[in-house]
């Protein structure tokens, strides 16, 4: 098969398909010696009488049905984060709905793992929101996670990024809420790539003091945490805070330009993985796992090494906008009938960008049904003005 694309010279050329698609294996979490999360995206309503911009029209159908199609690959689902569109379509109510419906699944699905997202993301951004305020926001989110049985994540707060005077604020919120969790949660350091408003957190705009804040609360509440997920896409920075966690606390790795290595790991340890770019190369990352929990580390590589060009394609700057591409990649893939987006967020990339993915997605065997996912190409092509 081969399909006529634009490049970044705004010339048009014949791309010849060359990938054979990794098939989809049925896998248990217990196949890996890796925990490995997939944070998984939402599935708008097309044919929805809404407004794209402020409502949120969720397709539940389909979107339940991915979060099984994950479960069937061995992966847990990071449910409500910010793949899913949190805090860029994706409101409170509506991620308190998706959590709610995810868990009530995840129960009917045997072995099925969620970890669920807590925020702040409810609470006004008026400048006036004091620190107290945002300890009740965490508050009423881990009351309602919990209430529903979900396992927590606890992610960054863009309230706390702008209310706080340093890293004393920080080292409060999280002392205060880390002391109430049920159970061991799972920390998330999100960094300005993928969030602008959450540049200088934990206190510093210098990563490696504000990972001393970090570690300071994790210390502080290791009974409490089970480990922690950076998303600074700096493979030196994640290994150097993996080798400074205690003993038993997990790196989840959050880096979607260095995966392959960070899980492989050295001879001091490994990361496990939450991961945006599972959900989009989820049979590929899958199989890669399963060889490597048979001690088949190079062949872990061989099947994980092609992904990595795609993941650094989907996740370039602004970074911010990597849904896009997870999301027209499923419908490529045929897991959605279409390639709408909260808030219309399918028009945050260019024709030249998934023109791009394309190619790389094939390299990497990431797509499942070549013949589909070249048709779908040619109508968005069309569409652009392409013919």
């Amino acid at each position: 098969m081969q399909i006529t694309l634009p490049n970044t010279d705004r010339s048009l050329s014949t791309y010849v398909l060359t990938g054979t698609p990794i098939a989809a294996s049925i896998r248990k979490a217990a196949d890996f010696n890796r925990v490995a999360f997939a944070a998984a995206h939402v599935v708008v309503d097309p044919l929805a009488n809404a407004d794209p911009w402020s409502d949120t029209p969720i397709d539940w159908d389909a979107t339940l049905a991915y979060r099984r199609y994950l479960w069937d690959l061995g992966f847990g689902v990071a449910e409500a984060m910010d793949t899913a569109q949190r805090g860029s379509g994706l409101d409170w109510p509506a991620a308190q709905d998706l959590i709610r419906r995810a868990l009530a699944e995840a129960r009917d699905h045997d072995g099925a793992l969620v970890a669920c997202g807590v925020g702040t993301d409810h609470l006004s951004r008026a400048a006036d929101v004091a620190i107290d305020d945002i300890i009740r926001a965490y508050e009423t989110q881990l009351e309602f996670v919990e209430g529903q049985g979900g396992r927590v994540i606890l992610m960054a707060s863009r309230a706390l990024a702008a209310a706080a005077k340093g890293p004393d604020d920080y080292v409060r919120v999280y002392d205060r809420i880390l002391r109430q969790a049920k159970a061991p949660v799972i920390l998330h350091w999100l960094g300005e790539m993928f969030d602008p408003a959450l540049v200088g957190y934990w206190g510093n705009t210098d990563h490696v003091q504000a990972m001393a804040t970090c570690l300071d609360v994790i210390n502080a509440n290791s009974s409490k945490v089970d480990g922690i997920k950076i998303s600074l896409l700096s493979a030196d920075k994640e290994i150097a805070m993996r080798r400074r966690l205690l003993p038993g606390l997990r790196m989840y790795t959050g880096d979607d330009f260095n995966y392959a290595e960070l899980i492989a790991g050295d001879s001091f340890g490994h990361s496990d993985a939450l991961l945006g770019i599972f959900d989009a190369i989820a049979p590929a990352a899958s199989e890669g796992l399963a060889r490597l929990a048979k001690g088949d580390e190079p062949g872990f590589h061989q099947i994980l090494e092609p992904t990595v060009a795609l993941s650094r394609h989907i996740f370039k700057a602004p970074t911010r906008f990597y849904k896009t591409g997870v999301v027209f990649l499923a419908w490529l893939n045929g897991f959605q009938s279409h390639f709408t987006m909260l808030g219309g967020q399918q028009s945050a990339r260019s024709l030249v960008h998934f023109a791009t993915l394309f190619r790389l997605a094939d390299q990497a065997r990431c797509l499942r049904d070549p013949e589909l996912a070249t048709r779908r190409m040619s109508q968005l092509l069309s569409v652009g003005g392409l013919e």
